[in-house]
């Protein structure tokens, strides 16, 4: 039996899911001999963001870390296939609270520099298009948290970098 706390340490939070922050995670998949990177657009279907283009990604599952969403959100979406060790973190976005996200979110982004397959629309019910794009020429309308995270890792020389987005 384990000993009672202290009467003066308050009791754990409960694991409610609205009181927690929303971990996501995104692949900058950068082709080095190019210079492209492989954005998704968001289809009709989408539950988010609909009509923008962004980087491939998504939610957390529960006890998944977060190199296995990357890697597994890449595959569905993308059909493209990456070890956690070819992942380099690239950048980090703190979203601000918003409705039923009382923390916000935090979307970790990593790198990806090789990896095997083709790239192809995996999930058409969710997304319109997934193609190439030279950085210095994005398609609009790109999601602001995307656009932050590209400019902020495409040269990862300094480290990862940080943005706060709607704070």
């Amino acid at each position: 039996m384990s000993p009672a706390p202290p009467p003066d340490e308050p009791p754990a939070p409960p694991n409610a899911p609205g009181s927690l922050t929303l971990l996501v995670a995104a692949v900058l998949v950068h082709d080095p001999e190019t210079g492209r990177v492989l954005l998704l657009q968001r289809g009709p279907g989408a539950s988010f963001a609909s009509g923008m283009w962004d980087l491939p990604g998504g939610k957390a599952e529960p006890g998944e870390p977060v190199t296995g969403t990357a890697v597994r959100e890449l595959s569905e979406e993308t059909g493209l296939t990456v070890r956690p060790e070819q992942l380099r973190l690239a950048h980090l976005t703190h979203g601000a609270p918003r409705a039923g996200l009382p923390h916000g979110f935090l979307s970790v982004v990593f790198a990806a520099r090789s990896w095997s397959g083709t790239p192809g629309n995996r999930e058409p019910h969710k997304h319109a298009h997934v193609r190439w794009a030279d950085p210095r020429a994005l398609p609009e309308p790109l999601l602001p948290s995307a656009a932050t995270a590209l400019r902020g890792c495409l040269d990862l020389a300094d480290g990862p970098g940080i943005g706060l987005h709607g704070w």
